[in-house]
Formats: C-alpha cells, structure tokens, sequence
C-alpha cells in the first residue's frame, strides 16, 4: 500500500467534531477525495460481577440508531471520548459518570478503530471486575452532554440470550463479551 499521499486536509463543518475533506494522490498519480469523521479517541468499559454473574450495559439515545432503524435507544457498554487525558482515566470516570460504578481494576482487551473507513476514532477496550459495594451512585450521564442513561444489570444468561436475539447490535460491546467469554469462561458456564 505505498505510495499513497495527503495532499490536502480542508475542513468541511467543524462542530462537536470536524467533518474532513482529504485529497489523497494514490500510487499511480490520480487523485479521490474522502470525507473523514474526525474524532478523539474513545474508551470502553464493559463492568462485570464475577460473584454473581452480571454484567452492566447501558440503554441511551443515538440519532443514527433512530434516523435508520427508527427508534431512540440503543443497548450498549459505557464509554466515552477521552478529554485529553489517558484511556483508563476516561474509562473510570465514564464508568462512574454512566453507571454509578467505581471500578478498581481496568483489564486492557486492545485498542481498534471504531470505522477506518470514515472516522479517525480508535476505541481503547477495557473488561472492569466489579462489586455490589463499588456501586456508589446512580449513573445516568451527565445533564450538560445530553445524556439520559438507563443503567442495566444484566444477568449472563440474559445477556448471552440478547446476543442471540441480535438485541446487541454494537460492535464495541459484541467485542467486550467475546473479550469477557475468552478471558472468563467460568462466568459463563451453567451451574
């Protein structure tokens, strides 16, 4: 793949993130032009109780959810765009900001790009142990961003259930449980 150039970088819309226009010359000395989303970083965060077997997800607003499927509220796990600080520090305070959830320990799953095709967005994934002690507030996001986060504590078995039913259409969180039945597959044993 050498051999590709940015040539330009103008700014289409500039507004919670800028719309890019970018002119690149490919190998052969033409050029196409590509919009490109650009965006922070992100963090996400899929909480999970060992003792007894649950997970936490949360149900918010997404306008394109709604603009194409036609309904307002998507079931995903937490995560957020990191404010110029590291990725675990965005992660706890998503945690704690969505889901009431003070989370200890952040196991790393890796880093991907969230559409490499259209956004500069990478999404830094993260598995949380927690408690029913660390459950210290209510959750729900915060009123200035918008947010009216419902926070569910769902059960292995429910969950495994809604992926089968394709109730989770969310690439971040599909990948955050397989990460979780790879790396704790006791969690999902019957019995």
């Amino acid at each position: 793949m050498a051999g590709y150039k940015i040539k330009q970088v103008e700014t289409l819309y500039e507004g919670w993130r800028k719309l890019l226009k970018l002119t690149v010359q490919m190998p052969d000395g033409r050029t196409m032009a590509r919009e490109v989303l650009n965006s922070a970083d992100a963090a996400a965060v899929l909480p999970y109780n060992p003792e007894q077997r649950k997970v936490i997800l949360i149900r918010q607003f997404r306008a394109p959810v709604m603009h194409v499927e036609g309904h307002a509220d998507f079931l995903e796990a937490v995560a957020g765009l990191l404010d110029k600080d590291d990725a675990e520090t965005c992660a706890r305070r998503e945690t704690m900001e969505e889901a009431g959830l003070r989370v200890r320990t952040l196991e790393p799953v890796g880093k991907a790009w969230s559409a490499p095709g259209m956004t500069t967005e990478r999404l830094h994934l993260f598995l949380a142990p927690y408690t029913a002690a660390d459950r210290v507030g209510e959750g729900g996001g915060l009123a200035d961003e918008h947010e009216e986060i419902e926070v569910l504590e769902i059960g292995i078995g429910e969950l495994m259930g809604l992926m089968e039913q394709g109730a989770i259409a969310d690439m971040k969180t599909l990948a955050l449980v397989q990460a979780l039945q790879l790396r704790h597959p006791e969690l999902f044993r019957k019995g």
